[in-house]
């Protein structure tokens, strides 16, 4: 497999790209990139004041940008459905789905929605998102979803007596979940969409150990120690963001690939092909997943 190079990817004019969290850390860099490669990007964004500051600073950056603001609330089912309708009127076609915002070991606490905040931000909103959002992925010649999952997957399990932490609430526990759950949606959805012959890719990512705003919900001590130790052993958030960006745009790329990176444990370096864990592949257990989600979210994911 050859190495990875941004400056190797021809340009992305005329594409949509749709990037969740965009206003900080990976989903910023993710955004900066897409804008040099000239695809119209959708900022999908909780806050509007730091959406509108993203913004700016990309068109400082690339002052020929172009970006759209659409506030997305993932903590809201309702604003993810309102989100979709908004999209749906200017939009038509989506070539690049980015579901990357998600939070990491906050306090037990629970969506509007009643779901535990880690499963219901990182997983749940975002199963809703590409669900509602695909006719117009289905509409785009060899679009692309790619899933942000974590190293974290691989202590993960699915839970389905406990999905939202109700019996018992360990942070580490649920957000591995919740990694595991993206992960595993990747996979059911790539195998879905070539049952149905559809020309588009689903695809996951992980940054590796970055030095982002994922751990401003930790703990006090824990959140003191996480920058400076993402600093130390891991990577920026510029390098974690290549894994998702290759995933995005390497025109090599198959579906059902997951990328990460190469260094020692996967902690830093260049974006590559990475394994996944034996409960990331089980077909049933992501079927079970798969119904479940429908359930909880209250619409039926057609493909």
């Amino acid at each position: 497999m050859k190495d990875f190079s941004l400056d190797s990817i021809s340009s992305q004019k005329g594409k949509i790209a749709l990037v969740t969290g965009a206003n900080i850390g990976l989903g910023y860099e993710t955004a900066l990139a897409l804008a040099r490669k000239k695809a119209t990007v959708i900022l999908a964004c909780r806050t509007l004041t730091k959406a509108q500051q993203a913004k700016k600073d990309i068109l400082k950056e690339v002052p020929e940008a172009d970006l759209e603001i659409i506030l997305l609330d993932l903590n809201s089912l309702d604003s993810v459905r309102e989100f979709a309708v908004v999209f749906s009127k200017r939009y038509e076609r989506l070539d690049l789905l980015i579901a990357n915002a998600g939070i990491m070991m906050p306090p037990f606490q629970k969506t509007e929605d009643g779901f535990e905040s880690q499963f219901g931000v990182n997983y749940f909103a975002h199963f809703l998102l590409v669900n509602l959002l695909f006719p117009a992925l289905k509409n785009t010649n060899n679009s692309r979803v790619v899933m942000l999952s974590s190293i974290a997957h691989k202590g993960g399990k699915i839970e389905f007596d406990n999905l939202n932490s109700e019996k018992t609430y360990s942070s580490w526990k649920a957000y591995s979940q919740s990694k595991l759950a993206c992960l595993m949606f990747a996979y059911e959805l790539q195998r879905r969409i070539e049952k149905a012959k559809i020309n588009s890719k689903a695809l996951a990512a992980h940054p590796g150990f970055s030095n982002t705003n994922l751990g401003q919900l930790l703990p006090t001590f824990a959140a003191k120690l996480f920058s400076p130790l993402a600093s130390f052993i891991g990577q920026n958030a510029k390098s974690g963001a290549l894994p998702t960006l290759r995933a995005a745009l390497d025109p090599e790329a198959k579906g059902g690939t997951y990328y990460g990176p190469n260094g020692f444990r996967e902690v830093k370096g260049k974006p590559v092909i990475v394994g996944s864990s034996k409960k990331s592949h089980n077909q049933e257990v992501a079927a079970q997943l798969w119904e479940i989600s429908e359930k909880l979210t209250g619409d039926k994911f057609v493909i």
